[in-house]
């Protein structure tokens, strides 16, 4: 894996963020160094207990997280090229392959089998899959992804995955909340886990460290204020949401959060995670933020040797 190394603005961006040499070294340390696989047992086909004995029997070296979480598994051993995605058990659906602060956001939104949830980004399904298996395929699940090509991966997930009750659209966001207003349909669950400048995920993926900008930072915010803004149109009184992203940056995550409190009835909901967290930001370069987005989270990868994120939780007044 090759590395790359970060911009100049984006190393002054960190120190701001974590303020200690010490902390900003950490980071930039770990982000040369490769994190360890993770997988979600599909608990909608089989329990993780048994999935456990059987990537044994083919000499995987696993490990479950969490003891309230049993199937969010770490792969401790080096794995062949391919063998994690390949595996009979993951072609059979028995398992996911994804980010251990990725299964966040569901965890947080808190999901029950009678809810009503919207997954307004879906694609490639790691998040919908998850919230089903939770569900246990009772509920009613929408998935939304705006990109058809996307689409064709969410749905081969799903399938995959054995879930049965989600249906899958192609919209944007604003498509989306007339056409179902017209029907007179809310939810009373939302995710909105955006697509953003991927910061959080720079030691997967360190290309990140050439493509980004404080232009693209800009940009993003502003799409993703537009589908959040979609998102609120959607739900219930009473009901939660989730914000999030895998990226750092203040513009797309607290700014958003910001903009959302300003132009809705929302309030900002306590998150209890089972990693190390950060408080989220209440200002940024001159700008103040309401106090309660202390209340979201952030999530370094120095901190839990995972990936990093950001999640706020926000629920809907009136």
């Amino acid at each position: 894996m090759k590395n790359y190394e970060p911009k100049e603005k984006f190393v002054k961006r960190m120190q701001e963020l974590l303020g200690s040499e010490k902390d900003v070294e950490e980071f930039f340390k770990v982000a040369k160094t490769r994190s360890k696989k993770a997988i979600r047992v599909n608990t909608l086909k089989i329990k993780p207990d048994d999935l456990i004995e059987r990537l044994i029997e083919k000499g995987w070296e696993v490990k479950q997280v969490f003891s309230n979480y049993p199937e969010i598994l770490v792969v401790e051993n080096r794995l062949g090229p391919g063998e994690l995605g390949n595996s009979k058990e993951h072609i059979l659906g028995y398992y996911y392959v994804q980010e251990i602060t990725s299964m966040m956001p569901v965890i947080a939104l808190g999901l029950n089998e009678d809810d009503k949830f919207l997954d307004l980004c879906a694609a490639p399904g790691s998040k919908t899959t998850q919230a089903c298996a939770l569900m246990k395929n009772k509920g009613v699940v929408i998935a939304n992804e705006i990109d058809l090509k996307r689409v064709n991966i969410l749905n081969f997930n799903l399938q995959r995955c054995g879930v049965t009750n989600s249906v899958v659209s192609c919209h944007d966001g604003n498509e989306l909340v007339e056409k179902l207003q017209k029907l007179g349909f809310k939810f009373n669950k939302i995710l909105i886990d955006s697509s953003c400048s991927d910061e959080g995920n720079i030691r997967c993926n360190p290309k990140t460290f050439l493509e980004w900008s404080e232009g693209l930072l800009k940009s993003l915010s502003r799409k993703q204020k537009k589908i959040a803004g979609s998102a609120v149109e959607l739900l219930e009184k009473g009901g939660e949401m989730i914000y999030s992203t895998c990226t750092h940056s203040p513009e797309e995550n607290e700014e958003v959060v910001q903009y959302l409190l300003d132009n809705y009835d929302l309030e900002i909901l306590d998150i209890k995670l089972p990693l190390k967290v950060r408080k989220g930001l209440v200002e940024w370069r001159g700008k103040k933020f309401n106090s309660d987005i202390k209340k979201a989270v952030r999530i370094y990868h120095h901190d839990n040797d995972m990936e990093g994120f950001f999640l706020c939780k926000l629920r809907k007044g009136g």
